[in-house]
């Protein structure tokens, strides 16, 4: 390869869980330079803090382990190599364990790790686990020094394709621009099949949408990208799933990474072939000067009950239930008790299930007891003496302990990225080299109302496509249209106030609007509305994935001449 040539990128994780294929297939599908996976969400650094607690060795994604059983010696033979960030909370143990795998299978392997995303020593209290988002140079020196697999703990997800793409090209640290670009690329790679296709919106626009196939990125000098898939493999490539993506779980236009800001802001689609997008132009700016740092902790524990409504005064049912349940806690009610109402039933039902409604209790309490067995009894000493049809979805369980994910920000002088060697050098990675504050109002509001006459009252999702997700406690809810005529109309009707109107349990929350006028969309941060976080898990929906298709089904007034 030089310098000149792109390299391709491909993805075969995007969550701890994915698909197990996911490797061999991207391995056997066509050309391929580097693959990453990515590993580490939220609930899975409380996940990983949990296994640690109970055995130091591990903390790392064993799944990637079992990836490699019969894909490792392939990847070699080929020159493959391998990014990835399933060395979670502890990417020594992770590396080790790959060193051991390599021995019985009788191949030589060269492994590099990345260390000092663990700073629970820099943070108050005693946290599960405290991991500072790196960036990208770490991966960098491992590749310098001919690593066939890199392995780290927390680093932002896209730094797993920028690291690559910035060996390969030679890029310095102040390439802002190219290392914008990559970090858009990685951004879209980063959730392996939500970008061609998974979990996209019109879905039945797609020729095979059963098995999507896993992302690749040719990037180039640059930093400019074309997103495609692997020849064969389902679901497809379009300027409007890479859209979908690039909306997932991002805030203001400033896209703040460890090494650079990307400006999404300035991100432009491209067809380039079937199954290519080609994004390009993506400006950079200089990072900010502080790091974020993830937190989890244990929140206490928590225990829940679910009560089948059947037929006739769903209300007076659960209100009488309700009643019954708390007067039988008395003194040894938790410390709370959330009760959620979901009026899934239908009047004259033709099935049993579609007559049915369903209340939620979800209790929580720092003393296990309170919400232990003692909790669970009282809903079934009321199976004989309650409302008719009286029954739960599952017998009420013990106490299990949740934790909860806050994130604050550390100097990136104060944290030590430490990239270690195959041949066991440990090399200190300096900050960066300049570095801005980032203000999240940029670009808030920058388009041009219209308004185009007559209307029909149609679901949203006629001509709008959604991509929502979770940070914490903050939903974010991602909304793009395909013309710009109907972006004229999104900006003029689709404003905070009407989002509260058709959402009423977003309308509690401070909610920001962003507009990003080159990819025809708007993006909402509703700060709150998902609690203390995935592990709390009050909501229905926890981590807001389905909030973008629960707007798109609202019933709006859209203009006649976008229909």
């Amino acid at each position: 390869m030089t310098a000149r040539e792109p390299l391709v990128v491909g993805n075969v994780s995007g969550f701890y869980g994915d698909r197990a294929a996911a490797l061999r297939e991207m391995l056997d599908g066509g050309p391929v330079d580097v693959l990453t996976g990515d590993y580490l969400a939220e609930l899975t650094m409380l996940i990983l803090a949990r296994d640690r607690a109970k055995d130091a060795s591990l903390g790392y994604a064993r799944t990637f382990l079992r990836q490699l059983e019969d894909t490792l010696g392939t990847a070699l033979d080929r020159g493959v190599r391998i990014v990835v960030n399933a060395g979670g909370l502890n990417p020594a143990g992770l590396a080790d364990a790959v060193r051991g795998l390599a021995h019985r299978l009788g191949l030589r392997v060269r492994i590099g790790h990345v260390e000092g995303d663990d700073v629970r020593s820099r943070v108050d209290g005693e946290p599960l686990a405290a991991n500072a988002y790196l960036g990208c140079w770490g991966i960098v020196e491992c590749l310098r020094a001919e690593a066939d697999v890199v392995v780290t703990g927390r680093v932002t997800d896209a730094s797993l394709v920028v690291g690559p793409a910035a060996w390969h090209h030679g890029w310095a640290r102040d390439d802002w621009d190219a290392l914008a670009g990559a970090t858009v690329a990685g951004h879209v790679l980063e959730c392996g099949p939500q970008a061609t296709g998974g979990n996209y919106s019109f879905v039945g626009e797609l020729a095979d949408p059963r098995r999507p196939g896993f992302p690749l990125a040719e990037v180039h000098a640059d930093g400019s990208s074309v997103i495609t898939k692997h020849p064969g493999t389902g679901g497809a490539v379009t300027r409007d799933t890479v859209t979908a993506q690039l909306l997932y779980e991002i805030g203001g236009p400033a896209y703040a990474g460890p090494d650079v800001v990307a400006r999404f802001d300035t991100v432009l689609l491209s067809d380039d072939g079937p199954d290519r997008v080609r994004i390009a132009p993506v400006r950079g700016k200089p990072p900010p000067p502080t790091l974020k740092v993830g937190i989890s902790r244990l929140g206490g524990h928590r225990n829940e009950a679910t009560f089948v409504l059947t037929g006739l005064d769903i209300e007076a049912k659960a209100e009488l239930v309700r009643a019954q349940v708390e007067d039988a806690l008395g003194d040894t009610r938790p410390d709370s008790l959330e009760w959620t109402l979901a009026r899934t039933d239908h009047a004259d039902a033709d099935t049993e299930e579609a007559a049915s409604a369903l209340l939620h209790l979800v209790a929580h309490d720092a003393d296990p007891a309170k919400v232990g067995r003692t909790f669970s009894a009282v809903p079934v000493e009321l199976a004989l003496a309650s409302y008719p049809g009286f029954h739960l979805t599952a017998p009420p369980g013990d106490a299990r302990p949740y934790g909860v994910f806050t994130a604050v920000t550390l100097p990136q002088g104060n944290v030590e990225q430490v990239a270690v060697l195959p041949d066991g050098p440990r090399v200190p990675v300096p900050p960066p080299p300049a570095t801005r504050e980032v203000s999240p109002s940029d670009a808030r509001e920058a388009a041009n109302p219209v308004d185009l006459g007559p209307t029909r009252r149609v679901p949203l999702g006629a001509i709008a496509g959604a991509r929502s997700g979770d940070k914490g406690g903050t939903a974010n809810l991602g909304v793009w249209v395909r013309s710009r005529e109907a972006y004229g109309w999104l900006v003029r009707y689709l404003t905070v106030q009407r989002l509260h109107a058709l959402l009423p349990e977003t309308a509690a929350y401070p909610t920001v609007r962003y507009l990003l006028p080159s990819l025809r969309a708007a993006n909402f941060v509703i700060d709150g509305l998902l609690g203390a976080g995935v592990a709390a898990g009050t909501r229905f929906d926890p981590q807001a994935k389905a909030l973008g298709e629960w707007l798109r089904s609202r019933h709006v007034d859209v203009p006649e001449v976008l229909l």
